[in-house]
């Protein structure tokens, strides 16, 4: 995720060189092109190239707000997993008697172990990860052999909540109201693997692209009284804003593909870890994550 700290320069320029240098082309081959047949090509009206630029505009804020829509989607479910991760030890110190404070300890780890697995999966990488900090050998080599080891996790919960309702640690009452909260955890894992493979239409971002290129050689030509010392950098610094903005999209679009624009899904997990720590007494509590870059994930 983004923070306030400044964006690199650099970081933006990397984004869109591609794109920069197919500007240049462009520009300089229009250039020539209309120096050459100068007697045969009409001269452009500098309002086509602003009804292009302003058609680029309303297709780029439509697509900026259906990005944000997905990105803040990934947030909110996100939010509602440390809400729930909270709520789900909160309840359980308030069903289950002192001498099973041993169960408590093993659901809270299970739960800190699926935060930090379902946003290993989620990114692409690996989810099992540091999963002996929170599992023992045997629940480690049970999910394994799972596809969806997030999913394996939170049915060990799930398994060890059953067995405190078989010791009559649980009435139904307590029963119904911690599945409940199981259930969210697997909506909201549902949700987020939804947005994770959903893909944004191919062809809107190249469809976009297409018109911007045509927006610059459209724009060139109508410059073409003058000169390409100064018609150059104008090119640049328009088609640029429109690559960034294009950029910034498709980058929010997708909120777990482990980039500075990303869904925060460590720095998140790992604050539950240390919430439910703190709520079960256990004194090895990790300090919150921090960066020294312009990002944290």
């Amino acid at each position: 995720m983004l923070l306030e700290n400044k964006v690199p320069l650099l970081f933006l320029v990397q984004k869109i060189k591609k794109e920069i240098i197919y500007v240049m082309l462009f520009a300089i081959i229009a250039k020539f092109l209309a120096l050459q047949f100068e007697d045969y090509i009409p001269s452009m009206p500098i309002s086509i190239p602003a009804f292009i630029g302003t058609a680029i505009s309303i297709i780029l804020s439509f697509k900026l707000s259906q990005s944000y829509d997905r990105w803040w989607e990934a947030r909110k479910v996100w939010g509602a997993i440390v809400n729930d991760s909270r709520s789900l030890v909160l309840l359980l110190q308030s069903f289950v008697g002192e001498e099973k404070k041993s169960s408590i300890q093993s659901i809270a780890y299970k739960q800190i172990a699926w935060c930090y697995c379902l946003g290993q999966s989620l990114r692409g990488l690996d989810p099992l990860e540091h999963m002996n900090a929170y599992l023992d050998k045997k629940e480690l080599k049970y999910i394994t052999r799972h596809n969806n080891k997030p999913l394996a996790i939170l049915q060990l919960n799930t398994l060890a909540i059953n067995d405190l309702r078989k010791e009559k640690e649980l009435n139904k009452f307590n029963h119904v109201q911690l599945t409940n909260l199981i259930t969210r955890f697997s909506d909201a894992m549902g949700m987020a693997e939804r947005i994770n493979n959903t893909v944004f239409p191919v062809t809107y971002r190249k469809l976009l692209h297409f018109m911007i290129y045509i927006f610059v050689i459209t724009l060139s030509l109508a410059l073409g009284e003058i000169d390409m010392v100064y018609e150059l950098p104008l090119l640049l610094v328009a088609s640029s804003c429109f690559f960034l903005l294009e950029k910034t999209a498709t980058h929010m679009q997708d909120p777990f593909r482990n980039r500075p624009s990303d869904t925060a899904v460590t720095s998140i997990a790992r604050t539950i870890e240390i919430n439910l720590k703190q709520l079960i007494d256990d004194k090895n509590v990790p300090q919150p994550l921090k960066s020294d870059t312009f990002y944290i994930l």
